[in-house]
């Protein structure tokens, strides 16, 4: 596929997705979610990959949906939004939850609306100091999709969630620092350079423990503790058998650099 609203590559072991419409803060279009999925599915077939970057062009991350898209007037007929939320949203954010790696997400200005949902859907998000994020969806008459309402009261509890999510305020990178909300804040001028060298560091990390460990956090909020305590002994039995489990130890030993496959 020519992409035309996103940019795509892999290199040395780590896709980079940007989501690139810059003019309309990066807002997602029908052709642009399929542009991304078209792109998901090429990292996901490729062996080789061993982390995702994804962040935005220009001054915004990303501003959800493009409004101009689907364009309703009042008194006009209305339009399906669970039809939207079941065929792109909705797969989008489990995509990334189920992705065999990490995922991370580089906020480069403004995410709101599904933007800042969808980048509450990565495992690690650093922001740059001058992003914000916005759950705008109350202002529309609408509730926080794109896993807003799971992701918002495990994150940053129940009061907090409840706030964002109707009083629709700006939240400042740093303030979502503080509260909990993203792993760290930093300077803008170093955001790429922060999020390419955790990249970097992914990439050659020992992936399927970290695939597992990604798994084994979102599966515990479903289960009771003997169930997770289950699933961990499941788990450390097969890291148990892998490649990069004998050689993080053969490395710790002879205090040596480990040479992680990644398998």
């Amino acid at each position: 596929m020519h992409y035309e609203s996103i940019l795509f590559g892999i290199e040395n072991g780590i896709a980079v997705l940007t989501l690139n419409r810059p003019d309309r803060l990066n807002s997602f279009t029908q052709a642009m979610h399929l542009e991304v999925r078209d792109a998901l599915d090429r990292l996901q077939a490729d062996r080789s990959v061993r982390v995702l970057v994804l962040t935005g062009a220009g001054r915004g991350f990303c501003a959800g949906q493009d409004l101009q898209d689907r364009a309703v007037a009042p008194g006009a007929p209305g339009v399906d939004l669970g039809e939207s939320v079941e065929r792109f949203y909705a797969p989008l954010v489990l995509t990334l939850k189920s992705l065999p790696m990490p995922v991370i997400c580089a906020v480069n200005g403004v995410a709101a609306g599904a933007g800042a949902n969808l980048a509450l859907a990565c495992d690690i998000v650093l922001a740059a100091k001058s992003a914000s994020f916005i759950e705008a969806f109350c202002k529309l008459g609408l509730i926080p999709d794109t896993g807003g309402t799971w992701h918002l009261p495990r994150l940053i509890g129940q009061a907090r969630a409840t706030g964002l999510a109707m009083l629709g305020e700006k939240l400042s990178a740093e303030k979502a620092e503080e509260w909990g909300l993203i792993w760290a804040c930093v300077p803008d001028e170093t955001l790429m350079d922060q999020a390419m060298a955790m990249a970097e560091h992914f990439a050659s990390a020992p992936t399927k423990g970290l695939a597992f460990t990604k798994k084994a956090l979102q599966t515990s909020w479903a289960n009771t503790l003997p169930e997770q305590l289950k699933l961990e002994g499941e788990m450390m039995r097969e890291l148990g058998y892998s490649h990069d489990y004998r050689e993080g130890v053969a490395a710790f030993i002879a205090k040596r650099p480990a040479q992680f496959k990644g398998e």
